[in-house]
């Protein structure tokens, strides 16, 4: 399974291809700063890579043909198997109930240890978008196929490569070196090295080049070099056609470890140096991509892209045989014999699926149930210690109707908390689906929905209400409605009836502390440029692409003993763009309530600070405020905003890392209508509160960014420890 994961990792590097024969025409003074002429013809590359791109043509379609495999080195098999065969490994099997490295090296004798084939169909409209289609596919061990995985897409498809990238002009050294001749067109060749290449080995200067086409500034071809001698190249090339620049050949060698095999020598016992003979083998992980099948323009009909980005026609791999350029090696036919037996000794199907279900959704597959990862612990000021389990009963226990049971126990209020729930799909197509809800539980007070966010938006809010103990009870049932009408575009409809209640001293106008509420809410959400799949289990996100846009509109009737008549509304804007000054992203986000409604339907304004402390210590979150007490502000209007910006200056950390630095300037302002209508002692927020921080990406060369804040403006109090914060951020959340 670690090996599988090492794969899922690796197919997310940029891939390349290289046979050139290059002549030097000049020669080059390595210097730790860029050649002005290259970065001129990068600068151009990028301005043209729009109108060099195929998606500028009305239509086209192609066909790709892909090969992933985990490997010795060709060059090594033979004298590994002479090796194999003389040395006395095996003699003492373990009994061990996993691939141990033992097993390992026998596979590797005969086949290849892991051994991934994919075919896709590429087809693209101007006027309705783009649709890929997996024509078919088949991993080794697995007799159902990872469907996430299936569907990541390759880095340099259709996008501007890394190297070339602006924002990525402080990781590399750029040198204009040659012109040549490829495939009766002249190219510019442009040698890069990284940033933190700081000693070259002689006869290696550089990391890698790029050949650049000198009529259309289109690039013809990648390739990138290991720092290491024989740890691997990654290359892509482009080919010409309708003149476009589409992506033609890809392959990767990248070394992913060493093993060493030991024979005990019995010739010579008395001769410590000769005792024990050993010989180290390199394992690679290998990339073979072919794109064929050219058309444009394309007989692309208006069906052709109905539903997701992705879809799935084929997982067998019966059919592979049409897409594939060359014929399986023995040693590749012997792959899916071993590694299959395997997989189904070691099960390899069901740790698969859990992991990636667990990285990519925060869920857990056990069978015919789903368990949420970030349901069993929690803490928030009210409850403390939140413990709890939810359980979803998924597609192999029915395809259409799915019931989930959640409960939680807080050790701090001593309650018990649930939630029984059903869906009932009405196709496997696409999201759609009505549900059913009963509930009993406690939330904290003024919450911004996050009905729609995806699991690493939920992860980056999990600290919101580390101090906050303004919570209130609700217990309830709700109908709604889920659909999603096109790829990007995703409505829900809810009714709900509710008693709620203030779990702090609280008084609405002289009311209690207690309603009954039945309101409706709808919810949208827009993400025209993220990438979709469906799955057995439901609409996956492959790939999540800004802009994107949430908006939540509830309306409180007087109905059904409903004792408020309010409107609350609420939006989350999110996007991020690329500059040659870096990278900047922004969270424009804000909220209305029109009537009279309790303070918890109001907003609270995401503090995440403790006036309890002499130090403000904590963790992220998507829309909090990292000096701003928690629970102590509220409003019924208010506007916010969170900008970030990747400086374009990176510097070497610990090891081989590197490191770099974001700036963050986050604000809100609002006010209260009435705010003598709720008895409790809070403040409305009604001036401008402001904060800035520095964040220090790969901090250490860990999984963590550090992040200093500092409160600026009309909030800013004599007191230092009151105005400074630190935070930690999960590096995978990125921004």
């Amino acid at each position: 399974m670690k090996r599988i994961l090492v794969i899922l990792c690796f197919c997310m590097y940029i891939f390349g291809f290289s046979q050139s024969k290059v002549t030097s025409i000049e020669g080059v003074v390595i210097k730790d700063q860029s050649d002005p002429r290259a970065l001129e013809i990068l600068k151009k590359v990028n301005q043209q890579f729009s109108e060099n791109s195929p998606k500028t043509l009305d239509s086209y379609s192609y066909k790709s043909y892909e090969k992933i495999s985990l490997d010795i080195d060709e060059d090594s098999i033979t004298q590994y198997r002479q090796f194999f065969e003389n040395a006395d490994l095996f003699r003492k099997k373990r009994e061990k109930d996993s691939l141990n490295n033992s097993i390992a090296r026998k596979i590797f004798s005969k086949s290849k240890l892991f051994l991934w084939e994919r075919a896709q169909e590429f087809l693209y409209s101007k006027k309705y978008g783009e649709k890929i289609n997996i024509l078919d596919n088949r991993i080794s061990g697995l007799k159902q196929p990872i469907y996430e995985m299936i569907a990541l897409q390759q880095s340099n498809r259709d996008q501007v490569p890394t190297q070339v990238k602006k924002e990525n002009r402080g990781l590399y050294r750029f040198f204009l070196t040659d012109t040549i001749e490829i495939n009766g067109r002249k190219n510019f060749v442009i040698r890069f090295r990284e940033v933190n290449f700081k000693n070259p080995d002689k006869k290696r200067k550089y990391n890698g080049a790029i050949y650049i086409d000198t009529d259309t500034y289109g690039i013809k071809k990648i390739e990138n070099f290991s720092k290491n001698k024989n740890d691997g190249i990654i290359t892509s090339t482009w080919t010409y056609f309708n003149n476009k620049w589409f992506l033609a050949h890809e392959t990767v060698k990248l070394k992913m470890s060493n093993m060493v095999m030991k024979e005990d020598n019995k010739e010579s016992p008395d001769q410590k140096h000769d005792k024990n003979k050993k010989q180290s083998f390199g394992t690679y992980a290998f990339l073979t991509s072919r794109y064929f099948d050219y058309q444009s323009p394309a007989e692309n009909d208006k069906q052709d892209f109905k539903g997701y980005t992705f879809s799935v026609k084929n997982i067998g791999g019966n059919t592979l045989d049409q897409y594939r350029t060359d014929p399986l090696t023995e040693r590749e036919r012997n792959t899916y014999k071993t590694i299959d037996s395997l997989g189904k000794i070691y099960n390899i199907d069901r740790k698969a699926r859990v992991v990636s279900g667990l990285l990519l959704n925060g869920q857990i597959k056990a069978g015919i149930v789903d368990f949420a990862v970030d349901e069993i612990v929690n803490y928030n000021l009210y409850e403390g210690v939140r413990v709890g389990l939810k359980a979803k009963l998924n597609e192999n226990f029915n395809p259409y109707f799915s019931p989930d049971y959640t409960f939680a126990y807080g050790f701090k209020d001593d309650k018990w908390k649930y939630r029984i729930g059903l869906d009932i799909k009405t196709t496997l197509e696409k999201d759609s689906y009505f549900r059913i809800d009963y509930y009993d539980d406690v939330t904290a007070s003024g919450e911004f929905y996050r009905r729609l966010w995806n699991f690493k938006m939920r992860m980056a809010n999990y600290g919101n209400n580390l101090n906050n103990d303004r919570y209130y009870h609700y217990r309830g049932a709700s109908v709604s409605y889920l659909n999603d009408v096109t790829n990007g575009l995703t409505l829900v409809f809810a009714a709900r009836t509710n008693l709620e209640e203030a779990m702090f001293d609280y008084s609405f106008r002289n009311r209690g502390s207690s309603f009954n509420n039945f309101n409706t809410l709808f919810t949208l959400k827009y993400s025209p440029n993220s990438t979709n799949i469906m799955t057995p289990q439901g609409k996956s996100l492959i790939d999540q692409e800004y802009p994107e846009l949430y908006f939540n509109y509830e309306q409180s009737y007087k109905a059904l003993s409903g004792d408020f008549n309010y409107t609350r509304f609420d939006a989350l804007f999110v996007h991020n763009f690329k500059t040659m000054l870096g990278t900047t992203g922004f969270r424009l986000y804000g909220g209305m309530v029109i009537g009279d409604a309790p303070i918890w339907k109001n907003f609270t304004m995401n503090g995440l600070a403790s006036p309890r402390r002499d130090f403000n210590f904590n963790l992220t979150s998507f829309l909090g405020f990292a000096t701003l007490e928690g629970g102590k502000f509220y409003n019924d209007r208010f506007i916010a905003y969170y900008f970030t910006h990747k400086l374009p200056w990176y510097f070497k950390s610990l090891g081989q890392n590197v490191s770099s630095f974001d700036f963050v300037l986050r604000g809100t302002i609002g006010n209260m209508k009435h705010p003598e209508y709720h008895q409790f002692k809070f403040k409305p927020l009604d001036h401008l509160y402001q904060e800035v921080g520095l964040e220090w990406n790969n901090f250490l060369s860990t999984y963590f960014n550090l992040g200093l804040f500092y409160r600026v403006g009309y909030y800013t109090t004599q007191n230092f420890k009151q105005n400074f914060a630190v935070q930690f951020k999960l590096k995978l959340l990125e921004f």
